[in-house]
Formats: structure tokens, sequence, C-alpha cells
């Protein structure tokens, strides 16, 4: 039914919405993390990694898009240079990449230990952004909205990445999280309506 709603000129986004019965307001019940999705996000993912020496020159042979340490932040700072999506950094450079803190921040790009943007194991951070990792995180009022493919993607294709996230979700349910869990499921395509999923049955079903 999404996909039939996908009517645009280009290959919408598939993206999902779920409404978790979370306080996010205490830091122990707020949801965050990454997941690599089985069939991707059908986006071409562009990796800029911080790092120098030998884990520069590991990031290369990864296949990462861009590689550097000041001058990358001198390029953000002074061009406004934001041709990329995902920003990898090994531990060693976030003293220099926390000076983009204002810049990247805001723009969800900050390297981060949780979802495994901060590492020393950068070859395996570029090729899981490459094949298709989201991150996730709940909002203020506890929603999370992420990419699960594309509007050309198979109806089989889809629902694996639907069940990869969701499955996910469960896992990570906080311990103080009281009463219905996932409370609304909502997909949609990019420009299309969104279409409600039966949570009760949702959850049966796994």
């Amino acid at each position: 039914l999404i996909c039939k709603t996908a009517k645009a000129k280009f290959d919408e986004t598939v993206e999902l919405h779920v409404k978790l019965g979370v306080d996010s307001r205490h830091a122990d019940q707020q949801v965050r993390g990454a997941v690599v999705l089985p069939h991707g996000t059908g986006k071409t993912i562009r990796v800029l990694v911080f790092a120098k020496g030998a884990k520069a020159d590991e990031a290369q042979a990864a296949g990462a898009d861009y590689v550097g340490a000041e001058d990358l932040v001198a390029k953000i700072q002074n061009e406004n240079w934001f041709d990329f999506d995902v920003v990898v950094a090994t531990p060693d450079m976030m003293g220099l990449v926390g000076r983009l803190g204002k810049i990247l921040g805001p723009r969800g790009l900050m390297p981060n230990p949780k979802v495994g943007t901060v590492t020393m194991d950068v070859t395996r951070a570029v090729k899981e952004s490459k094949a298709g990792k989201i991150e996730y995180r709940t909002d203020k009022s506890g929603n999370v909205q992420a990419p699960i493919g594309k509007a050309s993607f198979t109806e089989e294709q889809l629902l694996q990445n639907y069940m990869t996230l969701a499955d996910t979700l469960v896992k990570v349910k906080p311990a103080g999280a009281k009463g219905q869990y996932m409370k609304t499921i909502t997909m949609s395509c990019t420009m299309g309506p969104g279409v409600k999923v039966d949570v009760l049955k949702a959850n049966s079903d796994k």
C-alpha cells in the first residue's frame, strides 16, 4: 500500500515512525543506537573519517570518501562544506572534532561511541555505514523516525528491513519504560500519506 502511494517522479524513501512509551526526559529511558538494515537504505552514503597515520590509511582502504584531520575541520568551518552523510572518528581525534560540535551536532552528524562512529575499528565503521547502517533515537516526545528503504524495493526487502529495525527497538527497551512500549507504528513514503500498522497484531505476529 505504501509503495502504491509513491507517485513522485523520484524514488521515494520509505520511513518508519514509532511512538514509544518512554519518557525521554529521563536519561535511562532514552532509546538510541544503530542497526545495519539487511537491504540497506537505497541511498549512496558518503563517509568522512577523522583519522591520522595508519588509521587514515585504513579508512581509505575501507572505502571512505573523505579522510583527514585539521584540514577537514577547517574546510567545514570556513567553507560550510557538508558533502557527506556520516562522520566517523578515532577516539584520539575527538578533541579536534569537538570544535565542530555546534556545527555537526544540530545536523545529527557528530560522531558518537554509542552508535559506533567513535571507534578504532574504522574499517568496520566505514563498511557498515556504506552497507546501510542507520541511527535511531527518540526525540523529546518519545518518537523514533528512520528510513527503511526506497519505494522501488520489493515488499520482501522492505518487510525485512522493517522487522530488523522493529526487533531492534524491542530489544533495547529501557527497564524503566512502563505500560505499552510500542504505542503507534506508522509508515509512509516521502510524499505519501501515513499508513498505520496495527500495533497489537504486529506484536503478536512476532
